[in-house]
């Protein structure tokens, strides 16, 4: 038995070996691996020119007397021969052992009367004007040197060409290349756009993370009749946001051209916004409230909501002007200005965004109110019934929305395809789910929001910033502000998974308490869920800044702005020793950012 159990795992451990090199051999042929390349003498020639290249950053320079000298030289030799030219002898020379020679030659190369000690470069100079380097010479005490080139290959030509000594003399101290000029701007760029980036990402990616924490999203559930009515008031709550806001945004352009009026309002409607929350959440009810108390509240939350649209929408334009009116008048300072004008447009612009989420949410939460009422109040057959109508109806809402999306995208005019063959769908799926639940009459909408924005933000983050930046720089232009926004959007995509693994792995008991208690799933979280993620919530957010600072030196090469940009400039122009002073920067900057990093997350964790 021993014999047959080491015979097989000898034969295991035998084939797994032999398919271990199967797939490794055709990786090697996938991959295309050619070492034939790597001993080719021209590409080893580029190798040790590039990495002297780097080896030698463009970060200072001095103030030079430059001394060149030219000697022609013909490729191949013509038939009738050629004279040697005669040189100026009353300064620097150069003469040649022959002026004509075969493709990749050897040719001896003499100069005279150089400075002694003086070092410098020899070049072959073809008709393009493009400098092909031969080598370097010293002169010895007398300015003389003896240099052995080779020339280069496919060089021939019937036009004379040259062979150039180039000799710089430094003057003056050292000063700082236009290269290093460029790099600190940009890296300081690269820097504040992963800050913001950062900033943005951990704005949006903190709220969003409840939603993809499966032990807080596990025991939201609702009765279907409830959750049908919400799906159907969304979209209603949806257009009565925007619809609010536009006309906020109206009143408040009005408001500003009587400067008196809109300063009375800024200042006496957040106090009667105070005073009607206050009248309409009141902490403690000792008597129920009649239907008119009830419809006078409604009323009064609208009218509060619409006045904090409208103050938001006089913050803006404030802002806007104020903005307007520093960065004309600051100097240097400007950017102060364009700041806070760049801040009231921002806002301006999300306010239709908060109206119109803002309304679909209170819509979803009256109507769902309204259901779980019904369902209280009536027999379970009704309940069922209504949940089967209710059902249907939220099924095609849903597919009607889904469908005017896909029309949208794809361009599409059938009706049939877009409307009516999703609606009917969409009905049979809302009967199905509602025959599936009509035992128990709850939905675990919970967990339907936890896969739906895992899926969506795991889609995300499988996206390359680099490729998020190549859409952004269509969006908004070649610059640091599209590498910022594709940069926030991957940030997003990631802390929410960071966050959210954290919300899953806190301590129970604490939950458990304040539900106790009777707290909603909002408090829950305020009380409960909070304390327990700000430390490594803050760790991860000064995580995701390292990371995004590294991250903005590779999206510059797809025009997003930062180092990067300057980075795959110099290297398609084949300016190594620039591209070397980009690289210093980066590996300066990184880890410096991780050094930091490390000794805030000590001090705050």
């Amino acid at each position: 038995m021993k014999k047959k159990n080491s015979l097989k795992r000898f034969l295991v451990v035998s084939l797994s070996i032999i398919f271990g090199i199967v797939v490794y051999a055709y990786g090697f042929t996938v991959t295309k691996v050619n070492l034939d390349e790597t001993k080719s003498e021209t590409r080893q020639t580029q190798l040790v020119r590039i990495i002297r290249a780097l080896a030698k950053p463009d970060i200072f320079e001095y103030d030079q007397t430059e001394v060149t000298v030219e000697v022609p030289i013909t490729i191949p030799c013509p038939d009738a021969g050629i004279t040697a030219p005669t040189p100026d002898k009353s300064g620097p020379y150069m003469t040649l052992d022959s002026y004509c020679a075969a493709d990749q030659s050897t040719i001896h190369v003499y100069g005279y009367n150089f400075e002694p000690g003086l070092s410098g470069s020899l070049s072959f100079v073809p008709p393009s004007g493009v400098k092909l380097t031969l080598g370097d010479f010293t002169p010895d005490n007398s300015g003389k040197f003896d240099v052995e080139v080779k020339l280069p290959k496919g060089r021939t030509s019937d036009q004379v060409q040259t062979i150039r000594a180039v000799t710089r003399t430094k003057v003056g101290d050292p000063k700082l290349t236009e290269t290093a000029k460029d790099t600190w701007d940009k890296i300081v760029e690269t820097v504040f756009l992963a800050l913001l980036a950062t900033t943005i990402g951990t704005l949006i990616a903190i709220p969003l993370s409840f939603f993809a924490a499966r032990n807080l999203m596990e025991n939201v559930k609702g009765p279907i009749l409830g959750v049908s009515l919400g799906i159907i008031a969304m979209p209603i709550g949806f257009l009565v946001g925007i619809k609010g806001a536009n006309y906020a945004n109206l009143l408040a352009q009005l408001l500003l051209k009587l400067p008196i009026v809109a300063g009375l309002v800024f200042i006496l409607v957040p106090i009667a916004i105070y005073f009607l929350l206050k009248w309409s959440l009141p902490q403690v009810e000792l008597t129920k409230p009649t239907l008119q108390t009830r419809i006078l509240r409604v009323i009064a939350l609208t009218f509060c909501a619409f006045s904090a649209i409208l103050i938001l929408y006089l913050i803006s334009y404030i802002g806007i002007n104020v903005g307007n009116w520093l960065e004309a008048n600051l100097g240097v300072f400007a950017f102060m200005g364009k700041f806070v004008a760049d801040l009231g447009d921002i806002l301006n612009i999300l306010i239709v965004i908060i109206a119109a989420f803002g309304g679909l949410g209170v819509f979803n939460s009256l109507a769902g109110g309204l259901g779980r009422n019904i369902v209280k109040r009536v027999s379970k057959p009704v309940s069922i019934t209504f949940g089967f109508i209710f059902g249907g109806l939220a099924g095609i809402v849903v597919a009607l929305i889904l469908g005017s999306l896909v029309k949208w995208l794809y361009l599409i005019d059938d009706p049939w395809a877009v409307y009516y063959y999703p609606a009917i769908a969409g009905a049979v799926l809302g009967l199905v789910i509602s025959f599936i639940t009509r035992k128990s009459g709850i939905l675990p909408i919970g967990m339907v929001i936890y896969y739906v924005t895992r899926t969506i933000f795991n889609a995300l983050r499988s996206i390359e910033a680099l490729i998020m930046a190549i859409i952004f720089v269509v969006w908004v232009g070649i610059g640091p502000f599209a590498g910022a926004l594709a940069l926030s959007l991957h940030t997003i995509a990631a802390l929410i998974k960071l966050y959210s693994e954290q919300v899953e792995s806190i301590m129970d008991g604490p939950i458990e308490a304040v539900k106790a208690t009777g707290a909603n799933q909002l408090q829950t979280i305020i009380y409960a869920v909070v304390p327990q993620i700000i430390p490594p919530y803050i760790s991860f957010t000064m995580y995701r800044w390292d990371i995004n600072v590294r991250m903005s030196t590779i999206i510059g090469f797809a025009g997003g702005g930062g180092i990067g940009f300057l980075l795959q400039q110099n290297i398609n122009l084949l300016n190594y020793r620039a591209a070397s002073v980009q690289m210093i920067a980066i590996a300066i900057v990184v880890a410096s950012m991780d050094y930091l990093s490390s000794r805030l997350r000590e001090r705050v964790i």
